[in-house]
């Protein structure tokens, strides 16, 4: 690891504790966070993204936002899902975004999570053989990384252009196949990610459940990853990310908060999606035993990025907090380089 940032899920509700009551509360209290974590150094803050929920949905104008109004700290989503979107459209807003944000973007898709609704991608106007979606999901990526390579899609309209010409979108952003990540939750779509020379985003819980610790199961994931990576010819330096929930207990309140969360914490197995599946425990301890638990993640150390899980509705000032203790007392013991150092970089595989 040498790079961590903040992944939220952009929770909001009228509910006791929580100070984000409004998705208006949720939209401007992730800006100021990411504002924030700008200046402390933290290198990535990420979104999650929902539909048919009180949490972060169409992330785009919330990235533009933080992009804008911040100067070094990469933006992206941990996932975007793709049975949502349109896929051209989609393209063109990847593209407004990362000149926006000067390259530094981490877009995160994949076929999403278990919703709320059922097949609520249908809402949209998009249906599909599978009842998960998957296929659907693939044939929205397929078509979207190839309108951001710049294929030429579209008849031109012969008065205009003259016969037999194509046309490709606009605009288009140079490398922006590069800074896109594949959300990855089993060995089969890790292997996928690295034959297509994609950047690799772990998720938050494994869709198997062999016995062996979380971090243990997704440092074989991402080996895998960047054997299939090599193996498929491809010679970059892909980025790899996992998260977690991590939080430093420095102050009375991180204790009354999360002491009890991390005592005796471990791994936990359920069901998902029909699988059987491994979900990643919290840490919380104080910084030096967080340093030690953390040097003995495998996947944690295989990463370069690490991100950190927030409780967003506790609000920005102490998620801010939690972000600078890491920060201060945690990360640079595990290899941290902060965003004035420059953008982060992958491993290269060759």
């Amino acid at each position: 690891m040498r790079a961590f940032g903040f992944l939220s899920f952009g929770h909001y509700g009228n509910v006791r504790g929580s100070t984000t009551r409004t998705a208006g509360d949720m939209l401007k209290q992730t800006i100021e966070l990411a504002q924030g974590a700008d200046e402390l150094g933290v290198n990535g803050a990420y979104v999650r993204v929902h539909h048919f929920a009180r949490q972060a949905a169409s992330p785009m104008p919330l990235l533009a936002a933080m992009a804008a109004s911040t100067k070094r700290i990469e933006v992206g989503t941990g996932v975007i899902d793709m049975r949502y979107e349109n896929p051209l459209y989609f393209a063109e807003e990847a593209a407004a975004l990362d000149w926006i944000a000067d390259g530094r973007i981490a877009l995160g898709v994949s076929r999403g999570s278990p919703e709320t609704v059922v097949r609520g991608y249908e809402q949209f106007g998009y249906f599909g053989e599978d009842p998960r979606g998957a296929d659907l999901a693939r044939e929205h990526f397929d078509l979207f990384l190839r309108a951001i390579d710049g294929e030429k899609l579209a008849d031109g309209d012969p008065a205009h252009l003259g016969p037999g010409q194509k046309v490709a979108l606009e605009p288009r952003s140079p490398g922006l196949r590069d800074r896109i990540w594949w959300g990855s939750g089993s060995r089969e779509t890790a292997i996928e990610t690295g034959q297509r020379g994609l950047n690799l985003m772990s998720s938050t819980l494994l869709t198997e459940a062999t016995g062996a610790a979380f971090g243990d199961l997704q440092a074989e994931q991402i080996e895998l990853f960047r054997s299939a990576y090599r193996d498929a010819g491809h010679t970059g330096a892909p980025r790899v990310s996992v998260s977690r929930s991590v939080f430093p207990l420095v102050s009375d309140m991180d204790r009354a908060y999360f002491g009890l969360r991390g005592s005796d914490a471990s791994d936990q197995i359920g069901i998902i999606d029909g699988y059987r599946s491994t979900f990643g425990k919290t840490y919380a301890a104080e910084p030096d035993v967080l340093v030690s638990q953390l040097k003995a993640d495998a996947a944690v150390m295989a990463a370069d990025t690490l991100m950190l899980t927030i409780p967003n509705q506790l609000g920005p000032e102490y998620n801010l907090h939690v972000l600078e203790s890491f920060a201060k007392y945690v990360a640079p013991e595990l290899g941290w380089l902060p965003n004035t150092e420059g953008p982060v970089h992958g491993d290269p595989v060759a």
